[in-house]
């Protein structure tokens, strides 16, 4: 039987105070990946699925990053809100995140595609948070091994050139 996620409210705080107590955020990063994310998904190119999804994300170093999906007519060509934020951040440097926030249209909230998960994996320690918000601003949170176990990563594969064909 998959996990229950428990479904918490924005508007209650010390449910906020409590999650952001047990991922090792704060009040004010909380709030402000809540706000990016949502901010986001208003920027979403999505007239084949009508799916808007926002993300956003803070790097260990406290930059904050953001993106929206962008869909293809070609659909796998599309790229998901959390990849486009992850993008923007590695190529400005940043390849250690400290928290993930996912914001959607929908209830209850949804959580990044497996696609997403690896893409996350690349860049994030198993205990990163992924916060999921839904349509009410309701969410729930899990630890990236909640969401991708038994997982792989880059310390997992030989390093570069030292495999002989």
């Amino acid at each position: 039987m998959p996990p229950q996620y428990k479904i918490l409210s924005i508007k209650d705080a010390n449910s906020v105070e409590s999650i952001c107590k047990d991922y090792g955020l704060t009040k004010d990063e909380f709030g402000e990946l809540h706000k990016r994310c949502v901010a986001a998904k208003s920027t979403a190119y999505c007239p084949y699925s009508q799916f808007r999804v926002g993300s956003a994300l803070i790097s260990v170093d406290g930059a904050y990053f953001s993106g929206a999906n962008v869909e293809n007519a070609a659909y796998p060509v599309g790229t998901c809100a959390e990849r486009v934020a992850f993008g923007k951040a590695v190529t400005e440097g940043h390849r250690k995140i400290k928290a993930v926030a996912v914001s959607t249209d929908i209830t209850p909230p949804a959580s990044p595609c497996g696609m997403c998960r690896q893409f996350i994996r690349e860049f994030c320690d198993l205990s990163v948070p992924i916060i999921m918000f839904d349509k009410n601003d309701d969410f729930t949170v899990a630890h990236l091994e909640a969401l991708l176990p038994l997982s792989f990563g880059p310390e997992a594969l030989p390093p570069p050139g030292s495999r002989s064909v």
